[in-house]
């Protein structure tokens, strides 16, 4: 399997999981929540900006014609292997509604480019059933096999658009790892650990934006 779809499909089970007990791939990441006039959450803006090394990487398995950069058509490859390959792991991008997890849309397209470096992504989601200001709704982007680190650098990084988020608050929460764990000891257990099913201990530690309305 190619270096970058060890990012784009999970490939959980093609790693020990001794593996996931850091990351091994780091990506800044920007995403801006977008609300419609009707009220609803109309759409989810991601940014992904990958490492140089991992980015380097993608370019000797996408180089078809071996000219050291990644061509238009070769960017589109890159696109679609993520468009095809995340869609199991909802794009890594998560939304609750008074903590009820809300699916999303398959993107029209992952758009690829590649800058001073590095891989640049950037696509458009939105959630898979209409989505009210209302209650509490988080959003979020993480990796729940803990592969990619997806890093946000600045709370500038995590937005909301648009007029309706006027009646709302918003905060940028970033869970101080301790607590988490203090938090949760009683369930982090062995046979969490063990689960055969897989576990999501990322969504404890992720970045996450809280919109109360």
């Amino acid at each position: 399997m190619k270096p970058a779809s060890f990012l784009f499909a999970g490939a959980a089970w093609l790693l020990p999981a001794a593996a996931f007990a850091h990351p091994h791939i780091f990506a800044e990441a920007r995403l801006e929540v977008v609300a419609g006039d009707d009220g609803t959450i109309a759409e989810l803006r991601n940014v992904w900006r990958f490492d140089e090394m991992f980015s380097s990487s993608v370019v000797l398995e996408f180089d078809k014609n071996s000219n050291l950069k990644l061509d238009v058509d070769e960017l589109a490859e890159v696109g679609q292997t993520v468009l095809e390959s995340l869609e199991e792991f909802s794009y890594y991008t998560s939304i609750t509604e008074d903590g009820r997890t809300i699916k999303v849309t398959k993107p029209d397209a992952i758009n690829v480019d590649f800058q001073d470096g590095q891989l640049l992504m950037f696509f458009k989601l939105s959630p898979g059933e209409a989505l009210a200001l209302k209650g509490k709704l988080t959003f979020g982007v993480y990796d729940p096999t803990m592969y990619a680190a997806m890093d946000f650098a600045t709370d500038g990084d995590l937005v909301v658009v648009g007029e309706k988020f006027a009646a709302c608050k918003h905060k940028v929460v970033r869970p101080d790892p301790d607590e988490v764990l203090a938090q949760n000891q009683g369930t982090l257990t062995a046979d969490f650990w063990n689960d055969p099913a897989g576990t999501d201990m990322t969504k404890l530690f992720a970045t996450r934006l809280e919109v109360t309305c």
